[in-house]
């Protein structure tokens, strides 16, 4: 039975320890955190929207951002200091422009496919993660904003999603208790929201009672490949038959030492849990999940008595400063949104995207026939993580089948 390590605990690598355990491998999980979702995977958004999948390769998005570098409170923030990485990254960006059309295509196709696979692990495994099947409303207060969205649905469209168009009057019924100008919205009812953290360590859990080998608390310190092995140390120094990448903003330097090019960049995102201790907050909070597409702010209810209010990219660098001034920008939409709940006790947040210049998650092969990457989900990790989970299951798997990759007994050498 060939013996596979996984580089990161969070939802991809996660969702890939079960896809691989699935058929048969013999896993081991590492991580630098002591739990499994300690970081991007923490307090996403929670939406499993396919209907957020167009990707952000747009002429008009270049725009927007440079007019929002001027905002501190824009959706966009950009540290103006020169970075080779990031400038070469923007550069890449702007290369995948005309790719807009066949990404957003692309990524809507594989959202729409993660939705069997997530609830397959779920009903497998009995994880609880405040799931539920509210449905995605997307609403609009201007009229280029309604047309953009009029035109992005057409691509939704040929991805295999459906959406409605609501008027006005049809998007306040939907959820009642939002307050603003609302000119009209778009409506997906497959689309669905849950606590990314709880099914990850749940699904963890899992795991490890089925004998998932889970080193928690190791940061890889060194990896290599060669014909016969991949040769991982952390606190040890442990050979394996092969190894998925799966770390996040890490992806690219555990790449760089294996000879692969995963132009991965951090990309900040912010969120805050409204905690609803009263009757009224919890009367006053949106059930349904929002897409204010003109904030590029998302929200969803997870349970009775918490909503999550998410948005925001920072082009900072691997930075995990919570900055008030980007949080503000959250609290201040839900008093504006939802005026009757009480942001009292709100829990800010932020982790780092892990971005690839196309928006594309790279799932496949490497350089060596024994490395697989799983990585660069951006935003839509939670969305897209059991579809990627399953191709990457499937790769790994013919290769060890089809080209017969040679197979070792793992050692372990303990490190003083």
């Amino acid at each position: 039975m060939p013996h596979i390590a996984i580089l990161g605990a969070g939802i991809t690598g996660v969702t890939t320890a079960y896809s691989l355990h699935k058929r048969g491998f013999d896993v081991t999980v590492y991580d630098r955190q002591r739990y499994a979702a300690m970081e991007t995977s923490f307090a996403n958004g929670g939406q499993l929207s396919a209907s957020n999948a167009e990707v952000w390769n747009q002429w008009s998005t270049v725009i927007k951002g440079i007019k929002w570098m001027m905002q501190s409170d824009a959706p966009l923030s950009v540290n103006p200091r020169p970075q080779w990485h990031k400038i070469s990254w923007m550069a890449e960006f702007l290369g995948n422009i005309p790719r807009y059309k066949t990404n957003t295509i692309e990524t809507t196709k594989l959202a729409v496919a993660a939705r069997a696979g997530l609830a397959e692990m779920a009903d497998h495994t009995g994880v609880d993660f405040d799931f539920t099947p509210a449905g995605i409303l997307h609403f609009y207060n201007a009229q280029k904003d309604l047309d953009h969205a009029r035109r992005v649905n057409t691509l939704l469209a040929q991805g295999g999603l459906t959406r409605t168009e609501l008027t006005s009057a049809e998007v306040l019924a939907k959820e009642p208790t939002l307050r603003g100008d609302v000119i009209g919205g778009f409506w997906t009812e497959s689309d669905s929201t849950g606590d990314i953290h709880k099914f990850t360590v749940g699904l963890a859990d899992w795991l490890r009672r089925q004998g998932v080998n889970f080193k928690l608390g190791h940061a890889v310190t060194d990896i290599r490949s060669d014909a016969d092995a991949v040769t991982i140390r952390a606190k040890d120094e442990t050979r394996y038959d092969g190894v998925v990448v799966s770390a996040g903003v890490g992806s690219r330097s555990i790449a760089k030492k294996l000879g692969d090019r995963v132009n991965i960049y951090p990309v900040k995102g912010y969120s805050i849990t409204v905690n609803l201790p009263d009757a009224v907050s919890q009367a006053a909070a949106p059930h349904v999940s929002l897409l204010d597409d003109k904030a590029k702010i998302v929200t969803s209810r997870l349970g009775v008595d918490r909503f999550r209010v998410a948005g925001t990219a920072e082009f900072n660098g691997e930075n995990r400063d919570i900055r008030a001034d980007r949080v503000k920008p959250l609290t201040d939409w839900v008093e504006k949104h939802f005026p009757d709940v009480s942001t009292e006790s709100c829990v800010p947040w932020a982790g780092l995207r892990p971005m690839m210049p196309n928006m594309m998650p790279r799932v496949g092969r490497g350089r060596s026939e024994r490395v697989f990457y799983n990585t660069g989900h951006g935003h839509l990790g939670w969305t897209l993580s059991a579809a990627t989970a399953d191709i990457i299951g499937g790769t790994v798997a013919d290769a060890f089948q089809k080209t017969q990759i040679g197979t070792t007994n793992s050692s372990e050498l303990k490190m003083s």
